[in-house]
Formats: structure tokens, C-alpha cells, sequence
């Protein structure tokens, strides 16, 4: 006899009590994880869902009560999430209820509020209205026909420009044509807006939007409108994957490098890797976009695991890739120039705003400066309760209409304090930011262009609902010059009249401690460079590094993917990185230092002991990149081999030994995996 744990009726109430239910023999090959099954439930039968089987039960055998039947017929959507939580808390390393939790939608009343419009609705009041051809070119009619021919999952590798999401639009009529329904998954919410007005401007009301910006009841309708089959097709980032479509037949995602398709919190999914598990249990097609696929995406191409599709033109008649300058930032230097502006990037501003032109400035660091120094000492000024430096914001504070001081805030745990006058460790006089963010480079466009309307869109300029949305609304119907910004402004976004990028400061992701930077950086100048010369105005490109020969650049520069995916491989060979090794990175946390670092050497130890005897490469233990957050130190084991279940199962290992020792003690572990 088996024995099996029933969810009833998927509520988050009893997401924590499961009920315990035997498996008669007639029916013991019908149920499995995720199976719709008739119990008894008090006085009524009930339906519910089996999240789990064992061959025993520590359950008083007789009180026990049989399983009367299994649902006959296709799965239906939470099922197929229930299964997708089963198999994410196992290759994830979270707890099965942690899963749950993040797949299911919480379904709970939401009161009515009149006051409540549909999101969607409010991005067409802001002017988001797109008019496209509605004929597709013969590039992208190629592309589709291979798409629809082939049974495996596609890789659309198209370069900036050249209409990708006229395919995806076309693909979304085909299903839902069929009755079927889809998801478009985009990497963040600054793109939503623009893909939102984009489809319904030809898919009209069959479109939802799902993101973290909207409030609690507006996402809760939203999910009720797709589980009630009243919408066709939900856009959002990462967690509209999990949207409860009954008749899911097609899966995109959109800008598919991108790493904010990871989840940062537990479980640390990949939702690439979850889209296809979902796809094949659905019977869904599944598309990847992008003009810079990850490496272990264009190696599935490569293999045959996916099917490549290429868009190599630009789309609009008369574009072109834009004219791209490398700026030597040592050269500038020596030849005096110590702006933030190269000589070649003002020129081609002040072309710009004659011209009556736009202009988009990137600059991956938020704030005003990196970090604030003391020039007599060295001090540097850093959170109280993270091992990281505290970042400048110029929004100052005034005493008597005297400007007195900046603000220091800390990125990681929110703390705030004022910049001080006087160094803390030597009360030198001489304390002053170093580095250069958005909020600077904003007030140095201003002042070298007085001329320029100017924007600027970060994490702190789009805090409020609808921040997005607004800031893009604007520059796209002209009500700015410039638009300076972070990562958010290079991602997708098509703006005719823009026909400069000046990437400011190129290097930054270059040097990061993390294997994947230079393929960061190649994705990031290259997606910059694909805003500039959208329309069938020319359009330049300003790349400013003090690396001008380091082969992200040059290769992005050039706009040549394959032989930077060729160099790359070649490091992760070499090296044993992913895509070539799995690579899985065990993060051991707790306020107590001292117990701690005895924990994560134990954990080692251990570690290192097993994976001799099963081939496993265990590297560890050490600090994180950021020791300590909000007065959490964090210590890191990385384990490496080309046989993922045996990295998995060493996990299991490290971690039930870590927790018998230390879990009382408030030791905490979780982990990503590659």
C-alpha cells in the first residue's frame, strides 16, 4: 500500500496541510504527483491534488482513508504547477511548500474597488499607441514558417531592429486562433509597457499584464481573468510564467539572455529552464528571443536541442546598424580632456539636438557617485550593517537655504545618513564622491547642454506606480532630447528618432568576480548600440572604455556574436564553466560569525571528502562577494562537475549534514545552480 499527501482545493491556507491519504491497489498506477483525485473530506467528498507519495506513513494506518478516484482527462493548470513546484524544490534545494508558494496564485478574496483600472488601459491613456505595418517582411515570414515547422523549442536569433516581435505577434495570432492560450515572458518591467501597447495595438483586449508594480488586487483579477479563459495572452517578467492557463500553447521570452530571468530568491529558478518543463507538460511551443542569446542557449542551437531561426536585417525599410566609435578613455585623459563627455560623444550630441534628434545615455551605476573617499587617508565611508560601500544621491538637504550635504545611501539594507564633513578616521576635511552615476551624469548633461531636455530613469526615478511607463511615454512623444538611464533604457526599447547612444562608461561590468562578465558586457554594449538608428534615419553609437581591446567590446563593437560565442567557450572550456560543467554555488548564512565559519569549514570538510568518491570538484569555503548584508554574513561553496545529479546529490548531502549539526543554531543554506 502507498500512501499519498492531498492538497485540497489548492487554497494558500492549506498550503501547509497536506492530508494524508491511501492509494488503493486499482489505482496505484494512476497516481502520481500532480494527479486530480476525489477524497473523502469530512462529511463531503472533495477534490485535491497529490503533492506527494511514499511507500509508509507515520499516520495511525486505520483512521486512514482510501483515495475514491482519479480525474479523468488532460491536466489542468494547477496540476501542472504543482508538478513544476515538485521538480523546482528538488533541483532548487527549497523546501516543497516554498515552491508551491511561488507557482500557485493566491487565491483569496480581493475586495471590489471601483476606483480599480485595468493596467492595460492605463498605458493607452499615456499615448502608448504603436501603428505597424501590418505585412510581414520576407525575413520574418522565413522565420515564422521554420518556427511553426518544427516540433522542437526555437531559438530566434535576430539582431537589434529587425522585428522580432512581429514574429512573436504573428505566433500569438496562430494560437490563439486555435482556441489556445500564451504567455510572453520580458525581462523587466521598464519593457512591459512597450510590449503591452504593441500587442494589443493588434491582439486588442486577448491581452493581460502581470508585474510586482501593480497593487495586490489588480494582479489577483488579472490571474482570474486568464484562470476564467477570458484573456488569451499574459505579459509580465519571471512570475507570469506561472499564470493558470488552462489551454497553454505557446511560451516566449522575450530578450532571453537576460539574468533577470534567474530568481534571487528562494527557489532560485531559472525560468528558461522551468518555461520548457512547463511547455513539454503542456504541449506549448516554446520561443526564445534575443539579439545576444546567453551562451548555454545558443549551445542547445548548436546541439540540436533547439531549433535556430536567424533575423540578420533590420526591419524598417531604410535602417541600418548604427556607426559605432570606440573612445580610448586613457587617450582623452592624456590629452586633457577630464570630462565625463569624450570630445567624440560632445560632438555628436550637439549634431543631435541640432538636428532635433534624440540622444540616449548609458550608465550602469545608480546615484550620483560609487562611493565616498577621504583623500588624506584613504577612508572609505561603508554600511554599518553591509560590507559594502555607501553610495551618493544629490538629493541634498538645505539649512537656512544653505546647501549643507548629500545623502549616503546604502543599496543593500536602505540605510541612510548624511555625507560628512569631516572624515571619520583621520577628521580630514578632504572627503569627496568618487565615481560617476546617473544622477551626475544628468546634472553634467545639463550643464554642458543647456539646451537638452533631459530625463533619467533608474531605480529611483521610477519608485512610484506607473514611473516607467511615464518616463518612456515622454521621451517617446518628444518631450525630451536626452534620456539618460541604467540598464532599464537598452532593453528592447524602439524609439525612432533616437540616432545616438553614447555608452558612457563601458568597462564597469568588465571586471566583475563572476565568470559570466565578459558575455555581460558584450549583451549589455550591445543592446545599447541597438537603440541608436531604428528608423531610416543613420544612427552612431559612442562605446567610452579605458579597454578598448578587450574582446567583449571589440567583438560587440562589431557587431559579431559567433566569434565571441567561439572565444567565450573556449574560457568556459578551459575553465569548466557552464554550459560545458554544471556549477552550484551553496550560500551558508547566519548573524553569528564565528559560528558560521565553523559551520561552512565542517560543510567542506565534508564537502570535499565526498566529492573525491564521486567526482565532484568542491571549491570553499569563502567570503561572498558581499560578506555581510543587513548584519547577515554569508559564506559560499561552489560545487563543479560535468554530471549535474551528482552535483545534486552532494547538495542534498552537504546540506541534511550542515542542518543536523547547525540548523538549530540558525544556520541558513540555499543555493543556485547553473
Amino acid at each position: 500500500m502507498s500512501y499519498a499527501r492531498v492538497i485540497i482545493d489548492i487554497s494558500v491556507e492549506s498550503l501547509d496541510r497536506p492530508f494524508t491519504y491511501s492509494v488503493p491497489p486499482e489505482l496505484s498506477k494512476l497516481v502520481t504527483i500532480g494527479t486530480r483525485v476525489d477524497v473523502p473530506f469530512g462529511a463531503s467528498k472533495r477534490t485535491g491534488y497529490v503533492i506527494g507519495l511514499s511507500e509508509d506513513t507515520d499516520f495511525d494506518k486505520e483512521k486512514i482513508k482510501d483515495i475514491t478516484g482519479v480525474k479523468k482527462g488532460a491536466m489542468n493548470a494547477d496540476s501542472v504547477l504543482i508538478k513544476i513546484a515538485a521538480f523546482m524544490a528538488h533541483e532548487y534545494g527549497s523546501t516543497f511548500n516554498q515552491a508551491l508558494q511561488t507557482t500557485l496564485p493566491v487565491k483569496k478574496t480581493v475586495r471590489k474597488n471601483k476606483r480599480r483600472t485595468d493596467p492595460t488601459k492605463r498605458m493607452e491613456e499615456l499615448g502608448f499607441t504603436i501603428k505597424d505595418d501590418e505585412r510581414l517582411t520576407p525575413d520574418q515570414e522565413r522565420v515564422f514558417r521554420e518556427i511553426t515547422e518544427t516540433d522542437k523549442p526555437s531559438l530566434l536569433f535576430g539582431i537589434t531592429g529587425s522585428g522580432k516581435t512581429r514574429v512573436y505577434i504573428e505566433l500569438l495570432r496562430k494560437v490563439i486562433a486555435a482556441g489556445g492560450q500564451a504567455i510572453v515572458l520580458i525581462p523587466e518591467i521598464s519593457l512591459t509597457y512597450q510590449t503591452v501597447s504593441e500587442l494589443k495595438s493588434h491582439l486588442g483586449d486577448e491581452v493581460a499584464v502581470m508585474h510586482s508594480k501593480l497593487s495586490e488586487g489588480e494582479r489577483y483579477e488579472q490571474l482570474m481573468k486568464a484562470a476564467n479563459g477570458e484573456i488569451s495572452v499574459m505579459v509580465g517578467p519571471r512570475s507570469a510564467l506561472f499564470t493558470p492557463f488552462e489551454s497553454l500553447k505557446l511560451i516566449i521570452i522575450d530578450e532571453e539572455h537576460e539574468k533577470a530571468y534567474q530568481s534571487d530568491t528562494t527557489p532560485r529558478y531559472d525560468a528558461r529552464d522551468i518555461a520548457l518543463m512547463r511547455a513539454n507538460m503542456c504541449g506549448a511551443k516554446l520561443v526564445l528571443g534575443s539579439a545576444t542569446p546567453s551562451v548555454e542557449s545558443f549551445k542547445r542551437a548548436l546541439d540540436g536541442e533547439y531549433a535556430l531561426s536567424e533575423l540578420k536585417v533590420r526591419a524598417v525599410p531604410g535602417s541600418s546598424l548604427p556607426g559605432v566609435h570606440i573612445v580610448d578613455l586613457r587617450e582623452e585623459l592624456s590629452d586633457g580632456n577630464k570630462n565625463i563627455f569624450s570630445r567624440k560623444l560632445y560632438e555628436l550630441i550637439n549634431d543631435r539636438l541640432d538636428k532635433n534628434e534624440q540622444v540616449m545615455l548609458f550608465l550602469n551605476r545608480r546615484g550620483y557617485a560609487g562611493f565616498v573617499s577621504c583623500r588624506a587617508c584613504g577612508y572609505v565611508i561603508k554600511c554599518d550593517h553591509c560590507s559594502v560601500s555607501m553610495t551618493v544621491h544629490n538629493d541634498w538637504y538645505y539649512e537656512n537655504n544653505v546647501r549643507k550635504a548629500a545623502t549616503l545611501s546604502c543599496h543593500y539594507c536602505g540605510k541612510m545618513m548624511a555625507m560628512p564633513a569631516k572624515c571619520p578616521a583621520c577628521g580630514s576635511k578632504y572627503v569627496a564622491p568618487f565615481g560617476t552615476g546617473t544622477q551626475k551624469l544628468e546634472l553634467e548633461t545639463k550643464r554642458m547642454f543647456p539646451r537638452a531636455r533631459v530625463l533619467r530613469m533608474d531605480a529611483d526615478t521610477t519608485k512610484n506606480k506607473d514611473g516607467h511607463e511615464k518616463i518612456l511615454s515622454a521621451f517617446k512623444n518628444g518631450e525630451a532630447d536626452i534620456l539618460i538611464g541604467t540598464q532599464m533604457i537598452v532593453k528592447g526599447h524602439d524609439f525612432p528618432k533616437v540616432t545616438l547612444v553614447g555608452i558612457v562608461a563601458a568597462d564597469q561590468s568588465i571586471n566583475i568576480p563572476d565568470y559570466t562578465a565578459a558575455e555581460r558586457t558584450f549583451q549589455l554594449v550591445t543592446q545599447a548600440s541597438g537603440r541608436a538608428g531604428r528608423s531610416s534615419r543613420p544612427g552612431d553609437v559612442v562605446i567610452q572604455t579605458y579597454e578598448p581591446e578587450h574582446y567583449s567590446i571589440s567583438m560587440a563593437a562589431a557587431g559579431n556574436y559567433r566569434d565571441f560565442y567561439e572565444r567565450e567557450m573556449s574560457f568556459r572550456r578551459l575553465m569548466q564553466y557552464p554550459p560545458v560543467s554544471s556549477l552550484l554555488t551553496m550560500r551558508f548564512s547566519g548573524e553569528d560569525e564565528a559560528l558560521l565559519t565553523e559551520a561552512a569549514e565542517k560543510a567542506a570538510e565534508f564537502a570535499k571528502s565526498e566529492g573525491l568518491k564521486n567526482g565532484v570538484m568542491v571549491i570553499g569555503p569563502c567570503n561572498a562577494g558581499i560578506y555581510k548584508v543587513n548584519d547577515i554574513f554569508r559564506k559560499v561553496i561552489y560545487l563543479k562537475s560535468p554530471d549535474r545529479e551528482r552535483v545534486l546529490a552532494l547538495r542534498d548531502r552537504i546540506t541534511e549534514y550542515t542542518l543536523s549539526g547547525y540548523g538549530s543554531r540558525k544556520i541558513f543554506i540555499n543555493v543556485d545552480l547553473k
